[in-house]
This record gives structure tokens, sequence and C-alpha cells, in this order.
């Protein structure tokens, strides 16, 4: 399980892997005196333990229909991958967590400088420009390598820089793409291969937000 993260409105956000759902479920019970109510809907898992304290499963590549969470989180599935920042991507399709086809670039984007006046006007022209490019090649890569193998996966999974991938979205060669994209978005650092392999097993996990009663 991935460290928990704080999130808006109190309470934290843990990643679990299918295969430790109901553990993680049985546990949760333990810790809060048992389990009060369960509420499912198509897109969300709401457990209520008895002293108040809520784990509330985002359902992923939803809706669920008429099985358990853990019996959908556990279908095997082909997934399409999009790590993006200002810097770099990597692309990728992967099957049950490993990666079977990707692509993975770098650029410079330099950083923000503290200069004034038309120095620091050109800088930021200059940093703009980079990061145009790298977000140009990001587009040809997923163009090329995730665009065309759309009709081979089950979901798109997309991670990394929100404002970088929203205008990746702007790109209309990638709107049948972005059409499949999972609305949860991986947090990531600086794309790279081995980034990419860590999310196609991130990707297949289900996010629990916990929070105290």
């Amino acid at each position: 399980m991935a460290k928990g993260r704080e999130v808006a409105g109190g309470g934290r956000a843990v990643e679990v892997p299918p295969e430790r759902l109901d553990g993680f479920f049985a546990r949760f019970a333990q810790r809060h005196g048992g389990i009060a109510a369960t509420e499912t809907a198509p897109f969300e898992v709401r457990v209520l333990a008895a002293d108040g304290a809520t784990a509330t499963a985002t359902v992923p590549f939803g809706p669920l229909e008429g099985t358990s969470l853990t019996a959908h989180a556990l279908v095997p599935r082909r997934l399409a991958l999009v790590l993006v920042r200002r810097g770099g991507h990597s692309v990728g399709i992967a099957a049950g967590g490993r990666i079977e086809v990707s692509r993975t670039d770098r650029h410079l984007v330099q950083g923000r400088s503290a200069a004034g006046g038309w120095s620091q006007q050109r800088f930021a022209r200059r940093r703009a420009g980079q990061a145009r490019h790298a977000l140009q090649d990001a587009a040809k890569d997923v163009f090329e390598v995730l665009v065309p193998r759309l009709s081979e996966v089950d979901a798109v999974v997309l991670g990394g820089d929100r404002r970088a991938l929203d205008e990746l979205r702007e790109d209309r060669r990638l709107a049948p793409l972005f059409a499949r994209a999972e609305p949860r978005v991986l947090e990531v650092g600086e794309p790279s291969r081995a980034v990419l392999d860590e999310a196609a097993v991130r990707a297949l996990s289900v996010q629990v937000t916990l929070r105290d009663g």
C-alpha cells in the first residue's frame, strides 16, 4: 500500500492493491469496533464503522455492477498510461501491472528566474517555449504509441501535472484517448521508465479515503 496523503476536507487517502482489499477492510473493522453499515453505489463504496469512522473507496474502472468491490478490482485489465510533467513524459501500455510497450522522453524546462526587467521577460519567453516544445513532443508520443492501440485497452490512466495534462487535452488528435481517461490522476514524480513501471501497478489499486468519526 502506498503511503497515505492528506485530502481536502480532512482525512487521508491510501492506495490499496486489489488482492489486499479484503484484509484492509477487515483490519479497518477491527480498529474501529466493527462495521455498522456499508453503502454501495456504482462509483463508490462507503464503509461506516461503529465508532463513526469511514472508509470510502472510489471504484476504479467503474461502474460497479453485480459484484463485490474486490472481485471488480481483480478483473484483469490492459491499460494505457500517460504520465506528463513540464519537463518530460512517459507513456505506455500495461497488462496485469507490467509494461508491454512504452516511450519516455525528457526536456530541459528552466526554473523560474529571480531577475527583473527585460532579462526576466526574455527568460520567461524562453521557458514558455521550452515547455511548449516538451508538451508537443508528449502529444506526438501519445498519438503514435497509444492512440492506435486504444481498441486494445480497457481504460486510460493519467498521471503527473494536471495543467500539463489539460494542455494535452486541447490536441484534437488525442480526444479519443482523453474521452476514456479515468477521473483519478496519479501523483507521480518526474516521468521515467521506472516511474511508469510503478504507475502500471498503482493504476490497478483502489483509492480509499479514511476519516475519523
